[in-house]
């Protein structure tokens, strides 16, 4: 199905359409390049112009460089409910060489269950479809929750896939390295566990890089190649993490925060053996998405990272060591932020579930 965009998505985009928030940096201009979109979860360019972009309900949009709009073909079946869906996408650095791509999603089990999956495709040169689809990585204990599926993609600086799990609403699996749940994993292209993943133990399973963790929903390289992550908290306590191999990031043992019941959670804020924050809010502002900054546009923000809140409608900035938030730019388009990135030429794109539509930051 072929539609035209309201909105081109080429840079002289009609200016009548655009929008003014005031930040640290003077006055940013926003964008809207696609609109009427429904729960859009991820986007990433491609090269020459276009764009693909994800819709939770199992919907993978290519967007050509003109605006012409269709929905690729050849997706597997995906289950839809919850919070579950199609959700993160990568395109790798080698795309145009291979026209590889990489997708996180729910996948369908028996009974009812699913659980966090990535599957590999190749996108025809017109867009129009999807081929050579495989499943090549899903968690080894689905269950019939429809909670905290993590689904951030990372292309490693080698080339590996590094791939976020939430806890699946299952807490204690958050510490039970025998499952996949509440980790980060990292799997080579192929899906296998990546060489020189931590040894957590003959019962653990290959692929995990990190543990304790409980709903990761942004991920994101440094400039200096490092790891970061954003994860939810209960009520209160949503994190940012800087990754380390083999480390235990605490949940449900420790955490800043508390239950929504109001009870307390596990032991504290702290113990021996378990990894504090980088940064926490309290309260929970909901993060998803994330980014660092390369300064192409704005050198004063070179380095500095970008999350969306789905809570309160801003994109946070966070500079410093550790990294604290230093910023919230807020507009009318910032509803409920679950992706931004950096595009083409340094400006800064993102993704409003609140308003449907994918926007773009320039001075």
């Amino acid at each position: 199905m072929i539609r035209q965009l309201t909105t081109a998505l080429v840079l002289c985009a009609a200016p009548v359409t655009a929008q003014t928030v005031q930040t640290s940096v003077g006055n940013l201009t926003i964008t809207p390049v696609v609109t009427d979109l429904d729960t859009p979860w991820a986007f990433g360019f491609l090269p020459g112009g276009g764009l693909l972009i994800t819709e939770r309900d199992g919907v993978l949009l290519h967007i050509a460089a003109d605006g012409t709009r269709r929905e690729v073909d050849g997706l597997p079946k995906i289950r839809t409910d919850g919070q579950g869906g199609l959700l993160d996408l990568l395109v790798p650095r080698d795309f145009a060489q291979t026209r590889l791509i990489f997708m996180a999603y729910a996948k369908p089990a028996m009974l009812g269950r699913s659980g966090t999956a990535v599957m590999r495709a190749r996108l025809s040169e017109d867009g129009a479809r999807l081929s050579d689809v495989e499943t090549i990585f899903s968690i080894a204990a689905p269950t019939g929750s429809g909670h905290h599926f993590g689904s951030r993609l990372v292309e490693a600086p080698n080339g590996d896939l590094f791939v976020t799990v939430g806890d699946r609403g299952d807490r204690p699996s958050a510490q039970d390295t025998s499952n996949h749940n509440g980790s980060v994993l990292r799997i080579t292209r192929d899906g296998a566990a990546a060489p020189g993943n931590p040894d957590l133990g003959p019962d653990a399973q290959p692929e995990i890089w990190s543990y304790g963790h409980r709903n990761p929903q942004g991920a994101a390289l440094d400039l200096a190649g490092q790891l970061w992550v954003n994860e939810h908290g209960a009520r209160g306590g949503d994190e940012v993490n800087r990754i380390e191999k083999g480390a235990n990031y605490g949940w449900p043992v420790i955490a800043y925060g508390r239950h929504y019941s109001g009870a307390k959670i596990g032991e504290g804020t702290a113990k021996k053996g378990m990894q504090q924050p980088q940064h926490y809010w309290d309260p929970s502002i909901a993060p998803s998405g994330m980014m660092f900054y390369s300064g192409a546009l704005w050198p004063e923000w070179r380095g500095d990272a970008f999350v969306g809140s789905l809570k309160f409608d801003y994109i946070a900035r966070l500079d410093g060591a550790p990294l604290t938030e230093v910023e919230q730019i807020s507009a009318e388009e910032t509803a409920r932020v679950r992706d931004i990135r950096e595009g083409p030429g340094g400006a800064i794109w993102f993704l409003s579930v609140g308003e449907g539509t994918l926007y773009r930051m320039t001075p």
